[in-house]
This record gives structure tokens, sequence and C-alpha cells, in this order.
């Protein structure tokens, strides 16, 4: 079983998430950006999805983060899926070097399959 990281402080949105992964999945759950890198290091999961908006250290913010630790080799290549709160916030998302993302809400059969493609 693959472990995933899901970074949001939005219970409905985890819930939504993990509804939709596990069985398939092992999501570890954290709810500030801030927290991402240290659960990486940790669990070393196969992918990270990072919330839009997680307090005072957003996921466009916490995307760059991980791709600087990656690229100073202290983690290793990994994708990361942004979950967006409208379509205008894509170009964001180019800009972070996230893998892919999707747009809010989530649709439980889109999720499931961008994480399957990404992994």
């Amino acid at each position: 079983m693959t472990s995933l990281i899901l970074a949001t402080d939005d219970d409905r949105l985890a819930d939504q998430c993990r509804s939709a992964l596990e069985g398939t999945h092992e999501i570890v759950c954290v709810s500030r950006g801030m927290d991402v890198i240290e659960a990486v290091r940790t669990t070393d999961p196969s992918l990270v999805m990072l919330d839009l908006q997680i307090g005072n250290m957003g996921g466009i913010a916490t995307c760059l983060e991980i791709r600087m630790e990656e690229q100073m080799r202290r983690l290793k290549p990994r994708p990361v899926l942004l979950l967006l709160d409208r379509k205008a916030d894509t170009f964001l998302a180019r800009r972070s070097s996230a893998d892919s993302w999707l747009i809010k809400p989530i649709e439980s059969l889109r999720l499931s399959r961008k994480v399957a493609a990404l992994i």
C-alpha cells in the first residue's frame, strides 16, 4: 500500500480525499503547510497532495519549498498534486512546479484517477 500526504486544514476536504483513496493508499494528514517537509521525511510518501489554502503557509509556498528541498537533494523527487480553489489558480500551480492539480469541489473518481496517474 502506498502512502500519501494530504495537507489541509479543511476537515470536509480531508474526509472527501480519505473516502476516495483509503483502502488503496495510506493517507497521512497534516493541517499546516510548515509540517509537510517533516512528514515527507518521516513517511517517504509516493505523492504529496496540498490544499491551496492551508493556514499561514499555503499549498503554493509548500510546493515551492518541496521543490527547493529536492533541488538541494535533501528530499528525493516525488509528485505534488495541488487542490485548487478556482481555475485562475492554475497559473500559480504551473509556476510552483506542481505535477498536477484539481479544482475543488473534488470528485472522488477524478481524484483517484489523478492519483493513480501520478504514482
